[in-house]
């Protein structure tokens, strides 16, 4: 049975807080860690290979956890530390890619345990309602370190060295929100329950979430150097990449009572709204107004589908923290990778093609989700 929290101390500023720090790691591990990694001697493959390492634990984590060990106070308390460790340990394997890839690779498992725990215990305390609010800090924290330690870091140990004091304020803000979680089952309760898990049940909503973030690999990965062949400069194209999150924000704020509608609604319409996006970027590649309104449909395409999406596997499953690991690792984790690879692909060989690839990809988990909500009126108890 899931309890509210009943407590005198308010749990937001607490969760904000831990979201602030993670995304603020996350920016300077994604932003800048890349490019420094290069300007020191790694080559664009090794980067490569580095930076699908974590979606790939991310990826394998939860069939660990449902068959191996389970997502326990206990288990979490320590993924926060080998999280702060591991980062840590990029102080001393920097020189050496294979070491520090087996840092990275760490650092990629321990998000894969942090975050879902974070999210499902958000969700049960705060309420999918007022979730958005809490969690545009995290959008916050991303957007401070991106506007701000541009300039600022020149080797990779300037970045590690930011990296480890967002890591050490995410492992504080982390360790104590465990207290408002209200339920901690014994290890054979839980692998009783996870044994019962399926992804074979919901496959259509499983296909249709992978799908979407597989048409995200070009923008993540490409969309600065897609927007600069077509004349526009690198701040222009920071300032694309800032308006879409303030867009993001934004939503986060406002969503709560759009989240009172019919989850897989809101679903559909965010997918609706990456695929206009990407078609956007595709036939309108030269125009700048059309980037801006591109971007300002992340508020929907991403802020509220992430919201919409975590929200409609909590009430989907009854393993509710292994559920929410894998759509870390099937969605964000493998999706990620899989459309990182096929957008590097496309780019080198027909780039204009990039964003209409992407487009087919939205309108393929249109098509699946819609799917998976037929499916699901003939399920039993579904």
């Amino acid at each position: 049975m899931i309890h509210t929290y009943s407590g005198k101390l308010p749990p937001a500023p607490l969760f904000a807080a831990f979201y602030f720090f993670y995304f603020a790691l996350v920016g300077i591990y994604i932003i800048f860690l890349p490019k420094l990694l290069v300007g020191s001697g790694f080559s664009a493959t090794e980067v490569g290979l580095i930076y699908a390492s974590g979606p790939f634990m991310r990826f394998l984590l939860p069939f660990l956890f449902r068959h191996v060990i389970h997502l326990t106070h206990r288990v979490y308390r320590v993924s926060l530390f080998v999280g702060f460790f591991s980062s840590m340990l990029f102080f001393v394997t920097v020189d050496t890619f294979w070491v520090y890839l087996g840092a990275n690779l760490f650092f990629g498992a321990s998000a894969g345990a942090i975050l879902p725990f974070v999210e499902t215990l958000a969700l049960q305390v705060i309420s999918k309602e007022r979730y958005g609010r809490v969690r545009l800090w995290g959008s916050l924290g991303f957007i401070t370190v991106a506007l701000s330690l541009g300039g600022l870091l020149k080797t990779p140990q300037e970045g590690i060295a930011y990296l480890c004091a967002a890591a050490f304020a995410t492992l504080l803000a982390g360790f104590f929100i465990v207290r408002y979680d209200q339920e901690d089952a014994p290890e054979q309760s839980i692998q009783e329950t996870n044994r019962d898990f399926s992804l074979a049940r919901y496959w259509a909503f499983w296909l249709s979430a992978f799908l979407l973030q597989v048409s995200f690999g070009g923008f993540y990965n490409f969309f600065t150097i897609y927007e600069t062949a077509h004349g526009l400069s690198m701040q222009t194209a920071g300032y694309l990449w800032s308006f879409g999150v303030l867009c993001e924000i934004a939503l986060f704020y406002y969503q709560g009572p759009l989240l009172k509608r019919n989850l897989l609604n809101l679903l559909k319409f965010s997918i609706t709204t990456a695929i206009l996006r990407w078609a956007l970027l595709y036939f309108f590649p030269d125009s700048l107004p059309i980037a801006y309104l591109s971007q300002s449909l992340h508020a929907f395409s991403f802020a509220l589908y992430y919201t919409a999406v975590i929200s409609y596997v909590y009430n989907l499953y009854t393993q509710k923290k292994l559920a929410q690991q894998f759509l870390l690792g099937l969605t964000f984790g493998l999706g990620g990778s899989v459309g990182a690879l096929i957008a590097g692909k496309i780019y080198d060989q027909h780039s204009a093609l990039l964003f209409g690839f992407e487009t087919a990809m939205a309108i393929l988990s249109l098509l699946a989700l819609l799917l998976h909500q037929k499916r699901k009126e003939y399920l039993p108890h579904a």
